[in-house]
């Protein structure tokens, strides 16, 4: 599933950087799982778009997965010049839920 992700978001986007994070095994899930995904995608195809837009076209290219498979995804959408001004993405929080804690 990772390597879906990433494959199909660079050939939508052609990011200038790209993380795809497989944080499955921060949740209640079993081992080995590919469920909970943070993205981390700065393009020049995301300027001038507000934030739902962005993650709008994102949503559009990984349809197919959100539809089955992936559980969760965290998206960190960005242009050039917010990822030079903010550099990288938060750290995902702990899971508080399913029984993780």
């Amino acid at each position: 599933m990772q390597q879906t992700i990433t494959d199909k978001l660079q050939q939508a986007f052609s990011p200038e950087h790209l993380d795809v994070i497989n944080e499955s095994h921060m949740h209640n899930v079993p081992e080995g799982s590919e469920s909970h995904f943070k993205v981390v995608i700065v393009s020049n195809d995301f300027d001038g778009k507000m934030l739902v837009a962005r993650h709008r076209l994102v949503n559009k290219v990984l349809e197919d997965e959100l539809n089955g498979g992936i559980h969760a995804l965290a998206l960190h959408t960005m242009t050039m010049q917010e990822w030079f001004d903010k550099g990288n993405a938060p750290e995902s929080p702990p899971c508080e839920g399913g029984g993780k804690n």
